[in-house]
């Protein structure tokens, strides 16, 4: 299972290393043949990738520190015992995990909000999502009550008590959290696809999209690649933008896999 999990990926390497004669005669399959970096260089002098790519490194970087506050907050509210009403907004969150309004309401709810063709499109639909929101407020759940009394007694509010006890206490939830939040926020495409028009304001996942998928679909996203550039487009060229984009998870996923696995321990235990 290892390996054809890896193949494809080696494979897609190999390709973005070797000689566009290579890869049109078949000869690429786990090694580079001619290897050469010529393709990585031509990549890297296109203009347009590293707009789109610095796009996708603010859409991240901004969406993981608002989704996470919010959250954080959201999650927090809900996980005290005397909320009036508790029960029925995580009934009203719950629900919408498994009853969606379509994608023409969405579209005429961002388009009411203003938010067409702008950056807020891409970053406030998805700051706070039911998921990530239950699995905080478990992990609040599980915070001795002694210790807020405690805070209590000694003159402390709850935003202190917040800021000085709670939030400290959760590195481990929070780091969960923020890669989870940033992992989506890296490989969203979609939603740039439908609210935005503008191909500059594009993450660079949709830039990747649009070479993979040719002019055809290209042109659907506004962009400006005729029929002709988007058949001429090397298989070189993308392979070494598909790694280009995938090679920041891949740097830095096992290094913070444990997260993940905490994340969703904490949800299965407590949830």
């Amino acid at each position: 299972m290892a390996i054809l999990s890896i193949y494809p990926f080696v494979y897609q390497l190999a390709l973005s290393l070797s000689s566009t004669s290579a890869i049109l005669q078949g000869k690429v399959n786990v090694l580079p043949v001619e290897p050469n970096l010529e393709t990585y260089k031509s990549i890297i002098k296109t203009a347009k990738f590293w707009v789109n790519y610095g796009n996708t490194v603010f859409y991240t970087f901004s969406g993981t520190v608002i989704g996470l506050s919010l959250t954080t907050m959201c999650a927090y509210a809900l996980s005290k015992s005397d909320l009036i009403g508790r029960n029925f907004i995580m009934k009203m969150i719950s629900l919408t995990m498994f009853i969606g309004g379509g994608l023409i309401p969405y579209f005429y709810l961002i388009k009411q909000l203003g938010m067409l063709n702008t950056v807020w499109a891409l970053i406030l639909p998805m700051a706070i999502l039911p998921y990530h929101m239950i699995i905080m407020r478990t992990f609040f759940m599980s915070l001795p009550k002694e210790l807020e009394d405690a805070a209590t007694i000694d003159g402390i509010g709850q935003l202190g008590y917040f800021f000085k006890f709670v939030i400290p206490l959760s590195k481990p939830i929070l780091a969960t959290m923020a890669l989870f939040i940033a992992v989506i926020y890296w490989n969203d495409w979609f939603a740039a696809l439908i609210y935005v028009d503008d191909p500059d304001k594009h993450p660079v996942t949709l830039y990747l999209r649009n070479i993979m998928m040719g002019a055809t679909m290209a042109a659907q996203t506004g962009s400006e690649v005729d029929s002709q550039a988007a058949r001429s487009i090397p298989e070189s060229v993308q392979a070494a933008s598909l790694m280009l984009v995938t090679l920041p998870v891949l740097l830095i996923y096992p290094f913070v896999q444990k997260y993940f696995v905490k994340g969703i321990m904490i949800g299965s235990i407590k949830g």
